[in-house]
C-alpha cells in the first residue's frame, strides 16, 4: 500500500510491472527539481510519450505533465543527461521485494544501470556496467555498505522472502520466533496489510507461530498476491491508501492503472493547475501564517524531544561514549575514517556494535544507544558533545517561545507575498581551511598559510588521502578526502591557484600528487624544513600545465552559502559565479568588485535576502593571494 510516507516493495513491484509493459523506450530530458525529485521524459514506440516522476525515498510514477524545469539544471541531472540521454531503456525491475527499483539503459560504453532507492531518505545512484557506483545523488556511508563513487553498489542488510524456493520459505519459517503475520510483514518486507491477505489466502490463522503454520500453503498464497499484483492490477484508492489490487479496504475510487491511481494519490501541479488553482478561493492570510506557525510549533517539539533523548541517552551510557571517542580518536590518528568503518563492520566488540554510520568530513559517528541515534565528534570529549544538543533545546525553546507569543498577537499582516525559505549554511569545522567540494561529491582542503599547511598534513591527513601541492615555492597544502575523478582538473586547479604561482600572475603552473606515507618533517643530512614546508620522498605524478582559474558563486541548495575553488565545481553548485584570473587589482580589491558583481547577477530583491552572506568577507576568503582580475573586466 502506497501511503502519505511512500511506496511499499508491492507497489514497486506493481509499478515496474506495468512500466516493463511499455518497453521499449529511449531515455530523453531528464531534470532535477530539487534534492530529492527528478523528472525523466520517456519516448516509446509509435511516438509514444511518457513522463516519469521520481521523488527519492517516497514515490515514483508516470504523470500526465511534469513541472516547469528549472531555469538552470541542478548538477545531477546534467550528470544523468550525459550519461543516459538517447539510451534505449532495456529493463526495467525490482530488487527482490524491496523499495528499490532499477532501469537499465543501452549506450556504446555497455548497460548502465539507473538505481532508484525509495526508503528511508532515498537516493538515486548510476551504475556502471560492472555494477559500480559511478555517482549516486547523494554520498552516504552506513554502517552495512557505502553509496559512493567507486565503491560496488550493495543492498540494505535485510531478509527478502520473494526469491526462496519452498524448502528455503519453510526453513525461514520454522526458524522464526513470531507469530506468522509480524514474521511474513518484516521477513518478508511485506508490511501488515500484505502478510494479511497472504494469511487469508493460505486460509491460517495469522497470529499462530509462524514455526507451526503450513509452509507450503503460505508459500503458495505468497507468490499468488505477487502474482496478482504483477499482472491481476485493479489500482484503487481506499480511506488507507493507494493499493494496485482491490478487496483491501473500502474503495473511493478505482483506476485503469497503478500509475493514473499513483499520480491521483500523489498529486502534482503543474504550470497549467496552478494557473487554475490561483482562482479558486483561497485562505486569507491570516489563516495561512497561522497553520505556518502551527506546523513550526510542531516541528520545534519533536527537534526539542529528540535532543532530549540524546542527553538522556549519552548519560545512561556515559562510560561506553567516552570510551568509544577516545578509542576513535587515537585510531584515527593513524588510520582513515573508511579504514576505520572496515574494522568496526568485521568486530564483535559491544562498542563497535553501537557505531551505526560515521561521518569523515565531520570525524564524527552515529552511535545506537538503546534505541536512540546520537551523533558524536570525536575530537570533543561527551561534555562537549553534549553541550551540542543543550544549544539544540535552548535555540528550539527560544523559537516555541517565540512563535506562541506571535500566535497571541494574531497574525501579523505580510507587505508581500510569501517567499521560499533559505537556509544558510552552518559553520563546519573545516570551514577555516581554504576548502571545496568536487564536482562528484569529494571534500578537498587547503592551508591558508604554514600554520594550517602543518596542521592539515599532521592531525587531518589520512591513509588513502591524496597530499596535492604545485611544484612552485610557496603555496597551500591540499589534502583530498577520498576518491574523486577530478584530481588532474578540478583538484589540481585549486592547488595551483592557491600558489605563489598566482602571486607571480603565471597563468599556468604544474602540480603533483602523493600518497601520505611519501610526506615527511624528518630532514635529511644537510636539508632544512620550513615551517609548513615537507619533504616528499619517492615517486609523484604529475600534472602539467594546468590553467590557473578561481570561481566565487552564490550557493542555494542544499544550503545558502559563498563557495569558491575551481570554476567547473563552483559552476556545478550555483548559477550565480563570477570567474578570476591572475591579475593587477590586491585581493581586498577583488572582494569588493566580486560583491558588486554577485549582487548584479542575482538582483536587487534577492541581494536582500541574501546580504547576511553575500559580505566581502566571505568573498575574500576565496580570493587567491596577489592580484586579480574579473574574467570578462567586469568592474561592479
Amino acid at each position: 500500500m502506497a501511503n502519505e510516507q511512500g511506496m511499499s516493495g508491492m507497489d514497486v513491484r506493481a509499478l515496474t510491472a506495468e512500466l516493463s509493459a511499455l518497453l521499449p523506450l529511449w531515455i530523453g530530458k531528464i531534470y532535477q527539481y530539487d534534492a530529492k525529485t527528478l523528472g525523466i521524459r520517456l519516448n516509446g514506440n509509435e511516438g509514444a510519450k511518457y513522463q516519469f516522476l521520481v521523488e527519492t525515498g517516497r514515490r515514483a510514477h508516470l504523470v500526465r505533465a511534469l513541472p516547469e524545469s528549472p531555469k538552470n539544471p541542478l548538477g545531477y541531472a546534467m550528470f544523468l543527461r550525459k550519461h543516459l540521454e538517447g539510451g534505449r531503456v532495456t529493463a526495467i525491475g525490482q530488487y527482490g521485494l524491496q523499495r528499490i527499483f532499477y532501469i537499465d539503459v543501452a549506450k556504446k560504453v555497455g548497460i548502465l544501470r539507473l538505481v532508484v532507492e525509495l526508503f528511508d531518505e532515498g537516493n538515486a545512484i548510476l551504475l556502471d556496467e560492472a555494477g559500480v557506483i559511478t555517482k549516486p545523488l547523494w554520498h552516504h556511508r552506513f554502517k552495512d555498505r557505502a553509496v559512493v563513487p567507486g565503491e560496488v553498489y550493495a543492498f540494505p542488510e535485510g531478509t527478502d522472502c520473494s526469491g526462496f524456493d519452498s524448502e528455503s520459505f519453510a526453513a525461514m519459517l520454522r526458524a522464526s520466533d513470531r507469530d506468522l503475520v509480524r514474521t511474513l510483514a518484516v521477513n518478508c518486507l511485506l508490511g501488515g496489510a500484505y502478510a494479511e491477505l497472504v494469511c487469508s489466502l493460505a486460509g491460517v490463522d495469522k497470529s499462530i507461530p509462524a514455526a507451526e503454520a503450513d509452509a507450503g500453503a503460505v508459500y503458495a498464497a505468497l507468490h499468488q498476491v505477487v502474482a496478482m499484483v504483477e499482472g491481476q492490477r485493479k489500482a484503487v484508492i481506499t480511506e488507507s491508501g493507494c493499493w494496485p489490487i482491490q478487496g483491501m479496504g473500502v474503495e473511493k475510487q478505482a483506476f485503469s492503472t497503478y500509475n493514473q491511481a499513483l499520480e491521483e494519490y500523489y498529486p502534482l501541479q503543474t504550470a497549467t493547475e496552478i494557473k487554475a488553482e490561483e482562482k479558486r478561493p483561497k485562505l486569507s492570510k491570516e489563516e495561512v501564517i497561522r497553520r505556518q506557525q502551527e506546523e513550526a510549533l510542531k516541528k520545534f517539539g519533536k527537534k526539542i524531544k529528540r535532543a532530549e533523548k540524546a542527553v538522556e541517552a549519552v548519560y545512561t551510557n556515559y562510560p561506553l561514549v567516552q570510551d568509544i571517542i577516545a578509542t576513535l580518536d587515537r585510531v584515527s590518528q593513524n588510520l582513515s575514517w573508511q579504514e576505520i568503518e572496515e574494522v568496526l563492520k568485521k568486530s564483535d566488540l559491544p562498542a563497535a556494535k553501537k557505531v551505526v554510520a560515521v561521518h569523515p568530513a565531520d570525524a564524527a559517528v552515529d552511535l545506537d544507544l538503546g534505541g536512540v541515534r546520537v551523533k558524536v565528534f570525536v575530537r570533543e570529549n561527551v561534555e562537549a558533545n553534549l553541550e551540542h544538543y543543550y544549544d539544540q533545546i535552548k535555540k528550539f525553546k527560544k523559537k516555541t517561545e517565540g512563535a506562541m507569543a506571535a500566535m497571541e498577537r494574531g497574525a501579523a499582516q505580510p507587505k508581500e507575498k510569501p517567499k521560499e525559505v533559505l537556509h544558510f549554511m552552518k559553520k563546519k569545522w573545516f570551514h577555516r581551511f581554504r576548502w571545496f567540494y568536487t564536482t562528484d561529491g569529494t571534500l578537498v582542503l587547503g592551508g591558508r598559510d604554514a600554520s594550517q599547511n602543518e596542521e592539515l598534513v599532521k592531525k587531518y591527513m589520512e591513509g588513502k588521502d591524496t597530499f596535492v601541492h604545485a611544484d612552485v615555492h610557496g603555496g597551500s597544502v591540499v589534502i583530498v578526502k577520498g576518491e574523486t575523478e577530478h584530481m588532474d582538473d578540478e583538484v589540481a586547479q585549486f592547488a595551483a591557484s592557491y600558489s605563489n604561482a598566482w602571486k607571480a600572475g603565471h597563468f599556468s603552473a604544474d602540480v603533483y600528487f602523493a600518497r601520505p606515507d611519501q610526506v615527511s618533517k624528518t630532514a635529511e643530512s644537510g636539508e632544512f624544513v620550513a615551517r609548513g614546508g615537507f619533504i616528499v620522498r619517492g615517486e609523484r605524478r604529475y600534472a602539467k600545465d594546468v590553467q590557473l582559474g578561481v570561481a566565487i558563486g552564490v550557493q542555494k541548495e542544499p544550503s545558502v552559502a559563498i563557495i569558491g575553488g575551481p570554476v567547473a565545481a563552483v559552476r556545478a553548485r550555483t548559477g550565480y559565479v563570477v570567474e578570476l584570473s591572475p591579475g593587477t587589482f590586491e585581493p581586498n580589491d577583488v572582494a569588493k568588485k566580486v560583491q558588486r558583481a554577485l549582487k548584479e547577477k542575482v538582483g536587487e530583491e534577492n541581494w536582500k535576502r541574501l546580504r547576511t552572506v553575500l559580505n566581502t568577507e566571505a568573498i575574500a576568503a576565496f580570493v587567491p593571494p596577489g592580484g586579480s582580475d574579473i574574467v570578462g573586466g567586469h568592474e561592479g
